[in-house]
């Protein structure tokens, strides 16, 4: 199952309070947002994930190296925690090194956990995108080259089967809300020639010129790394959804680039 575009869509469409049923389960009230908000937690720590969710988190990132498991059954129950705290919740994993170990065995493993999809940089193996793993989707590093034949080369990434979307290293943070027109269409350039569902990285310091600069380049999800103590982080998190909030546009998502689109297999 898609989980990352159902976590994309689901950002974009304000909930309801409810139940499900005459004692169902109910749920919070939600308003639609810009961008769905992932936050990168450094380390696996038990509670860690619920605890952002909780305070307004769509999805959780963690970091692993590649080769040290010591914390997969950590890794595990904060996967179920997540699910329980919000089943349209997606949990990853950004894999940094360690890629000549990685096989199809190790992708299995990490489903097992309950990883819904990795993130890779642009240098990993190439033979990862032809591994198969069900319901492990993959989001591939993109960075940014001056170079006005990229975006040229950069759609070929189109052409490679079981990407579900890329990340967008862009180090945008602090300038995003002082871009000219100009400056965005070298990046709109890249973001549209990839045209798959985007990530990109955000600062704490976020702003709401920042926000809206953020709407103009077409992602789907921002990524907040967890930097401080557990209570800051919280209140970095609630900030930001208000903001991604306040700056939601109900318009068609014309922005929004996606590999379902393209018919494979002709």
């Amino acid at each position: 199952m898609a989980k990352l575009q159902d976590m994309f869509t689901q950002a974009r469409r304000a909930q309801s309070n409810g139940g499900m049923g005459f004692l169902g389960k109910s749920r919070n009230e939600t308003k639609a947002r810009s961008a769905a908000l992932v936050i990168e937690l450094d380390t696996i720590t038990a509670g860690s994930a619920e605890a952002a969710l909780k305070a307004g988190a769509d999805g959780i990132l963690f970091n692993w190296d590649g080769g040290d498991t010591a914390h997969f059954e950590t890794l595990k129950q904060e996967a179920a925690a997540a699910k329980a705290h919000n089943d349209n919740s997606v949990l990853g994993l950004k894999i940094t090194g360690g890629f000549d170990n990685l096989s199809s065995e190790t992708l299995k493993n990490l489903k097992e956990q309950g990883v819904q999809y990795i993130i890779v940089p642009f240098n990993a193996p190439a033979r990862l995108l032809a591994v198969e793993t069900k319901d492990l989707e993959k989001v591939i590093v993109v960075p940014m080259r001056k170079d006005e034949s990229y975006p040229l080369y950069i759609r070929n990434l189109t052409a490679f089967e079981n990407i579900a979307a890329v990340l967008l290293d862009f180090n945008l943070s602090d300038q995003l809300g002082t871009m000219t027109i100009e400056e965005v269409l070298d990046y709109r350039a890249v973001r549209e020639a990839v045209r798959f569902p985007a990530f990109i990285y955000v600062s704490q310091k976020l702003s709401e010129a920042d926000a809206f600069t953020i709407n103009t380049l077409g992602v789907q999800a921002v990524i907040l790394s967890a930097k401080d103590t557990e209570e800051a982080t919280r209140e970095h998190i609630k900030s930001l959804r208000e903001l991604l909030e306040k700056v939601h546009q109900d318009e068609n998502p014309k922005d929004a680039p996606t590999v379902t689109s393209i018919n494979r297999g002709k």
